[in-house]
This record gives structure tokens, sequence and C-alpha cells, in this order.
């Protein structure tokens, strides 16, 4: 049966209307009204998750491992509507939410586990030595604590994984942390779906309702209130840079500052090494323009630049990855507004006489086709927008003259999420020489490969130095994402019965 969104808020397990309402803006498909969320309603949410994490923060281990398995039940039981729903508004492929949803539950599952085996707790114990001189040592044990209510902020780019119960959520909810959910106006019904399922998980494992809520989007007020409100501990958004810095600084600017962990944009160069590029340039350029292109080049990881040896085998790898581009037809793109502001990009690249144009496309409406230029290395050091990210399916070709060349332009990259290095074994002492400035520059570093499919794994970094992330010690994807919702707490002389559970 289809799925139809009722358009409300849900505050602490009640769904609530609100006096005015937007329409979705859907790919395919019904139109919607949702109700607008308001400045009180985040006041509302906000006191409720106050009150919820005094027994969900103190809560067992196993109950809040039980509550995420439990929404992820939720989920995988509205598994049709939510691919359904979602198709429609994002314009995504049915295969791409499949696997997107799996994703979403699976890192509920993820953090489940990893709470229950407790290594993230990092518990520490320095016994008392009373006959220390001059002066006796006390008795110290640590823990890490959850901090109380954060806000979420849902991605357009990933309407599950990056949402309503996406990493943010998963990493907060495992922590012990309640959380606020202001939902992304681009796929609101997907958002409420998704609501309904972690209401559903609260009912049934009877865990406080103001552990979770979510405010439709609509109104930007609604994010500054959310950010500034005195009862929310942390933030966590992914988003375009303009819209989360200018919510970085509203944290920073509060009576209580709070940390913002903002993932914002990268354009995630490859770098490609004179061995590889000799021996491998077709297979990398047809590997590029695949990586560039998934999801209409509309993931946060797309690789927008290829750094390769001036001469003939650039030339090579240009024009295979020119024909392979070519290829692909026009992609439906997430929203109009990032329809538009992909051929504001565009327009920005054919403006500037810094670049050469390889392969240029007229994008029209909500849909996006690739596009492909090229530039020296001397011009793009010389050029900053040629460094700014375009969401979309947007490559640029730099031409550098030797390996420190390339070495020159790494030093001046801005922070980023990725950076690729294509290489073989004759490049090992040119890499060698490359990595440290390259791990300066980014959160993950690969080899011979391509930088679109995240792990959700213990051992993941999805995050960097400014402006890829707010914060370059954290990370938004695997299990170490639970950091950013806890704090350190000593316990000095206390007694076995007066010391958290999790000490004793």
């Amino acid at each position: 049966m289809p799925f139809t969104p009722h358009g409300k808020h849900l505050i602490a397990g009640e769904w609530i209307a609100s006096p005015t309402s937007f329409d979705s803006e859907p790919a395919h498909g019904p139109v919607h009204k949702f109700s607008v969320g308001t400045v009180d309603l985040v006041a509302q949410a906000a006191e409720k998750a106050e009150e919820a994490f005094w027994s969900y923060g103190y809560a067992s281990r196993e109950t809040r491992a039980r509550f995420l398995e439990t929404i992820a039940d939720e989920i995988e039981t509205r598994a049709e509507a939510i691919t359904e729903i979602g198709s429609q508004e994002t314009g995504l492929p049915e295969a791409r939410l499949q696997g997107e949803r799996g994703r979403t539950t699976g890192q509920l599952r993820l953090f489940a586990e990893h709470i229950r085996k407790g290594g993230y707790l990092d518990r520490r114990h320095d016994a008392a030595l009373p006959d220390r001189k001059p002066a006796p040592r006390p008795e110290i044990r640590m823990i890490q604590q959850p901090i109380g209510p954060v806000a979420v902020f849902g991605a357009s780019n990933f309407p599950l994984a990056f949402s309503t119960a996406g990493g943010d959520t998963a990493a907060a909810l495992a922590a012990g942390c309640p959380v606020v959910v202001k939902g992304h106006s681009a796929h609101p019904g997907t958002g409420e779906i998704v609501a309904e399922a972690i209401h559903a998980a609260i009912v049934k494992t009877g865990v406080h309702p103001g552990v979770f809520s979510l405010i439709q989007g609509g109104d930007r007020k609604v994010g500054s209130a959310l950010v500034q409100h005195p009862l929310i501990k942390a933030v966590g958004f992914t988003g375009s840079l303009a819209g989360g810095r200018a919510l970085f600084d509203l944290c920073a600017a509060r009576p209580e500052p709070i940390p913002f962990f903002g993932e914002l944009g990268s354009v995630n160069p490859m770098f490609i090494m004179p061995q590889a590029l000799a021996a491998r340039a077709d297979e990398i350029a047809n590997g590029w323009a695949g990586s560039l292109t998934m999801g209409a080049g509309q993931f946060c990881t797309n690789p927008g630049i290829a750094v390769v040896l001036d001469g003939p085998d650039a030339d090579r790898f240009t024009e295979t990855a020119r024909k392979a581009l070519a290829e692909v037809g026009p992609q439906v793109m997430l929203t109009m507004g990032i329809a538009r502001a992909y051929r504001e990009g565009k327009a920005r690249f054919d403006s500037r006489n810094s670049v050469k144009p390889v392969l240029t496309t007229e994008s029209t409406g909500r849909e996006a086709r690739p596009n492909l230029y090229e530039t020296t290395g001397e011009a793009y050091l010389q050029d900053h927008v040629l460094g700014e990210e375009v969401f979309g399916p947007l490559g640029l070709i730099v031409r550098v003259s030797s390996t420190d060349e390339m070495a020159r332009l790494a030093r001046g990259l801005e922070g980023q999420l990725t950076v690729t290095l294509h290489m073989d074994a004759g490049d090992l002492q040119a890499a060698q020489a490359l990595r440290p400035i390259l791990e300066r520059k980014a959160g993950r570093v690969l080899v011979n490969g391509f930088p679109t499919g995240v792990e959700v794994v213990d051992s993941m970094v999805h995050g960097g130095p400014y402006p890829a992330s707010t914060n370059f010690g954290a990370t938004s994807v695997g299990t170490m994402a639970i950091r950013r919702f806890l704090r350190p707490v000593s316990y000095q002389n206390f007694p076995q019965e007066l010391l958290p559970e999790d000490l004793r």
C-alpha cells in the first residue's frame, strides 16, 4: 500500500502540526504538504530531550544497544515504503536507496555491537599510592560519559544514511545522547517514515520518548534556534560550506559555546603518478569517469580533480576520460536548487581564462550532464576558484610539469575529506615524498582506488582539516564517530558503591 505522509513533526512521541506548511518538490510522483518547523517546537523538543537524558543517558549499554537494533528492525519493516517515497522525493534509483537503507541499518547495528563491547568507554585506573613522598597519590578512575542532547541536521544527498536515523543520530544515541533532528526539506516524507520507525522502537523498548524528535524544515530560523538552544550540547551537520559555517559561528558565539561537527565539502583530488599514468591511463580514466558521475556526482567524496604529469600519457588520459563522460546521459539531481548550483558552478569554469574546456554540455531543469576541463598546475595555484567544490559531475584535470610541481600543488590544497594516489611500483619514491603532505591535507588517503565508497568500519575517518570539516579530530562515519558525543570524567577517591556502573 503506498505511503502517504501526514506532514507532521514528531516531538517526544507526539505528532504535531504547525500553522503553516510547505509543498514537497518530488522528482516524480505526488506533491505532499508538510508542516513548517517553528522556534517553539525547537524549545519543546530540546526540553523533552533534556528530560530524557536523565534516564537514557544513564541507561545500561544493553538497553541502548537493544534500542538501536529495534530502530534498525523497524526501518526494515518499512523497507518498501521507504524506497518508494525516497525515490519519488530524490530521484535516486531504487537500488541506490535499498543499498543506503542497508547502510543505515548496518550503522545502527554496528554501534549496538560497539557499545556492548565497552572499549569506547576508554576506562582508566590509577591506584592510590598512600605512601608516596612527599605527598600521597589518590585513587583516580576515568570514563567517557555522554554530553547531553544533540542536534542533527539531515543531509540533502543521503536521505537515509546521513539523515533522520543516519550516522550522526546512531552515534549520538549509542553514546547515550537524545537527538533532535532538523529534517531536510528535500526529502521530508522519507524523514517522516524513518521517524515513525524510531517512534515504534521507542514504544517497543520503553525508553523515554524525548530521546528523539523530528522537526521538519521550511524555515531557516529553525536551524539557528536549534544550535543556539542552551540545552543542546553538540551539533552534527552535513551540508554546504556557507550554511555550515553560519551555524558553526552561531555555536561559537553562544554564551556556552558548543562543538559543531560539520562536514562541509571537498574536491577530493587524485594524484596520478607517472608510472601508473604510463601503464594504466585508460583504466584510471574510465574508473574516474565512473566515480565522478556516480549518483550524478552528488557525493561528498566525489573526486573532482585529477593531477597528472603533462605529456602524451596525460593526453591519452584526458581523451579517454572525455569519451567515457560523453557517454553518460543526463541524471536527475536531488533538488532543483542543487541542479541550479551545478549550472552556476559550470558557469564559473566557463568564465575563466585559466581553464580549457575538454567536454562541455548543457544541463536543464533538474538534470545534470558531465563536464570536463583542464588547466596547468601554475594556473590552478593562482586561481582559488578552481579548488572550490562544484557539487555534481564536473571534473578538472590539472597538468603539472614534474612531481616536484605536483608536491607544490598538494601543499597548496585546502583541507579535504580524501586524497588519492594512483601509483605503480616505480612510483614509490615519489609517492613517499608526497605522502606526508597528503596526510596533512585529508582524513583519508587512498592508493589505487576511488573515494566514493565509504566503509562503515572501526578504522574509517570521514572528516579532515577545514573546510572539509570543522573539527579535524573527528569522523562522522565509523565507530569512532561516537567520540564526538562523549566527554571524559575523572572520579577521585570514590567508594565502589558510588562509582558509575561501568567503572565498578
